[in-house]
């Protein structure tokens, strides 16, 4: 059969990767076309656009890029014309997945969605668009599945969390093996600095980050490049001693650090899979936050906090992350109770999640749907 995908982003690419494993598992005579990233090519895919002219953080951002989204529409639904799938299937990437959506359905092309839009966060009113557009819902959260079908009426398939897998399936560094590959300081603890994949993002984020650099001597700090960004761009940061970086290696770098400042997104939900204590960072330009502030109904932003319904993370939010906010929270999982608390609550985060298999069970429900 033949199967279009979209994805729009880093962590869309990495699961779309591994949903394109599987299906070719499920379905050996598959034909993959996609609008991903490398990890998709790189699966089986033939990309059709790279994420990488897609990405636009927050309200602003995308009303100055309105017409290259416009185009990028258009381009979408000539190439799927072309291509006559037997289904597309969405990633996340709603604000653009859903307008696809909608025409697809109405050409009469078979719809699936492999990890919701998180409508349960903000404008939940979307929901009418998925019902009367979407065929078949693959959700990757424990509490999406009760929030579809008993809230709103609309079954779905919870098929676990594609991040256990992904984590699990990596190939492996020994630390002595990263430290001297990347010319990191082999005697110091790791804080790992993940300031997100789009350029204002980590623009705005890393400043912010380093500002607590010298108040902790005894630690290396090391960036975790995006495999988004070149690496020149890092380079302005990079002006400390005490500060490393690596590029594309976020997950050998979260398996031997000891601590981390992460940028709110999926990468606090890999964070915790590898049990490192994290403070959970996010700034927007103003206008941007203001809108969110006022459409996002929920109590915190983190995946971590969401999903174990408490405050396991330290969130730290617009004003409120500042340098001596960030000292003080650090501070606070480097050594001691808070730290232990965190790591426990990881544990208990990890079996709310389902499990391993994710990718398999969402590759075996869509050949079997289509």
């Amino acid at each position: 059969m033949k199967y279009y995908i979209i994805a729009g982003e880093a962590s869309g690419d990495l699961h779309g990767s591994n949903l394109i494993k599987a299906l070719k598992v499920e379905d050996p005579k598959a034909t993959i076309r996609c609008w991903g990233g490398d990890l998709m090519q790189q699966a089986g895919g033939t990309l059709a656009k790279h994420y990488k002219e897609m990405a636009f953080m927050g309200f602003f951002e995308v009303i100055l890029n309105l017409n290259t989204i416009a185009k990028n529409i258009t381009f979408c639904k000539k190439d799927i014309q072309q291509f006559k799938p037997d289904v597309i299937i969405f990633i996340d990437f709603s604000g653009f997945n859903l307008r696809i959506a909608k025409w697809a359905k109405e050409k009469s092309y078979k719809t699936n969605y492999y990890i919701s839009p998180q409508i349960w966060a903000s404008r939940e009113s979307r929901i009418e668009k998925i019902k009367r557009d979407i065929d078949a819902m693959y959700v990757i959260l424990p509490f999406e599945k009760e929030f579809y079908e008993q809230k709103h009426g609309f079954p779905v398939h919870f098929v676990g969390h594609p991040l256990i897998d992904a984590i699990e399936s990596r190939k492996k560094t020994t630390e002595t093996t990263f430290r001297r590959e990347n010319n990191l300081d082999e005697k110091k603890p790791i804080i790992a600095l993940l300031p997100g994949s789009r350029k204002q993002e980590v623009q705005k984020m890393l400043r912010i980050m380093l500002s607590v650099v010298d108040d902790f001597q005894n630690y290396n700090f090391v960036i975790a490049g995006a495999p988004s960004l070149d690496n020149d761009f890092y380079a302005p940061f990079l002006n400390n001693p005490n500060v490393s970086f690596v590029s594309n290696k976020t997950y050998d770098l979260l398996s031997h650090s000891h601590a981390a400042l992460v940028t709110s997104g999926t990468a606090t939900l890999e964070t915790a899979l590898f049990k490192i204590p994290q403070v959970v960072c996010y700034k927007a330009n103003w206008l941007s936050y203001q809108i969110a502030k006022r459409i996002v109904t929920l109590d915190y932003i983190s995946l971590v906090n969401l999903i174990m319904e408490k405050e396991v993370v330290k969130e730290l939010i617009q004003d409120d992350l500042n340098t001596k906010n960030l000292k003080f929270e650090l501070s606070k999982i480097i050594e001691g109770p808070s730290r232990a608390l965190q790591i426990e609550a990881y544990f208990q985060l990890e079996k709310k999640l389902g499990g391993t298999g994710a990718s398999k069970k969402a590759a075996n429900l869509i050949v079997q749907n289509v």
